[in-house]
């Protein structure tokens, strides 16, 4: 049976209904967050390494090849607080501890609580499945559409369905080699080919032009989004489990095992989150290993790092 989550009516503030991924009050439109992506990943790997040094405006702005006003605008427009807002979220004195303690730099940040001007509203996603004979045969007679448009995380790969959307992944162009089990991306071709080997029975046709508005009803006018998605029941119970977890916050393995009541399952609940075909809305970026460090994700731990704190800055 095909994974079913009932819509939830909620209202926002303003009266009219929130949807997770809509822009707030002076963010950048989607091709400007989709271009400044690189720069902001990059970013907030640089100062998460060079925090407890206290790196000025300029230093920061340097490191990622920008002016001083420039950096400032575009770090604070993708990412809903400035620079400074950021570093001093990680040096606060609980961010010391957790670091004394082991901790990821990511880790602590989050724990001292990023906040910023954006409110992250509840994702409403109506969940259709492939038929369980479409889904088996590796979506043997299914029509779909791949294509690439712009995302707040960098250009995404996109395969949708006449009923949703089917697989969400990202293009990294340039992206190195994988070595080990560490992935830093990947480049087009290798991205539309591992979403499309997901479906090999599929028609699968080329039109950008439709991802695009399909990014943009998405991330922009903040309509529902519909999702087309067929597992099996374990993994229908984790992808459940992931859509539970707060924004911004992460579980481990072990404590997704535990919240489906499997506690012994961590290793096939691993499995289960990397097999997650839509990224970011089906959050497997909020799921880690055993030691709660950033060790990998299936479309580059950078990604990941961008994923979780551009959330904590945006939640409500």
């Amino acid at each position: 049976m095909p994974l079913v989550v009932q819509r939830k009516k909620r209202v926002a503030r303003s009266g009219r209904q929130a949807h997770f991924g809509r822009m707030f009050d002076g963010q950048a439109p989607l091709d400007e967050r989709a271009r400044a992506y690189d720069r902001m990943a990059k970013a907030l790997e640089w100062l998460g390494e060079t925090w407890q040094a206290w790196p000025d405006l300029e230093a920061a702005a340097c490191a990622v090849g920008l002016s001083p006003h420039h950096f400032q605008r575009e770090f604070t427009r993708w990412a809903g607080i400035s620079p400074k807002q950021y570093q001093g979220a990680l040096a606060h004195g609980a961010a010391g501890d957790m670091l004394r303690g082991g901790a990821s730099v990511l880790d602590a940040a989050l724990e001292t609580g990023l906040s910023g001007p954006g409110r992250l509203h509840d994702l409403f996603i109506a969940h259709e499945g492939l038929t369980p004979g479409k889904a088996k045969a590796g979506g043997k007679g299914a029509e779909l559409v791949m294509g690439r448009a712009p995302t707040p995380f960098g250009l995404g790969a996109w395969l949708i369905g006449p009923r949703g959307l089917v697989a969400l992944g990202f293009i990294d162009e340039g992206a190195p080699a994988r070595t080990g089990f560490a992935h830093q991306g990947r480049g087009e071709a290798d991205a539309f080919a591992d979403l499309a080997a997901r479906y090999p029975g599929a028609s699968i046709r080329h039109d950008d032009g439709e991802a695009e508005r399909f990014a943009s009803r998405v991330f922009e006018a903040g309509e529902p989004l519909p999702v087309c998605l067929y597992g099996t029941p374990f993994r229908r119970q984790v992808w459940r489990a992931l859509l539970e977890i707060p924004a911004g916050e992460t579980r481990t393995y072990g404590a997704l095992a535990g919240r489906i009541a499997a506690p012994k399952a961590a290793r096939a609940v691993g499995a289960a989150v990397g097999a997650n075909p839509v990224s970011w809305f089906i959050p497997c970026h909020r799921a880690l290993a055993a030691d709660g460090r950033l060790h990998n994700y299936h479309w580059g731990v950078a990604r990941k790092r961008a994923m979780l704190v551009y959330e904590r800055a945006h939640r409500a």
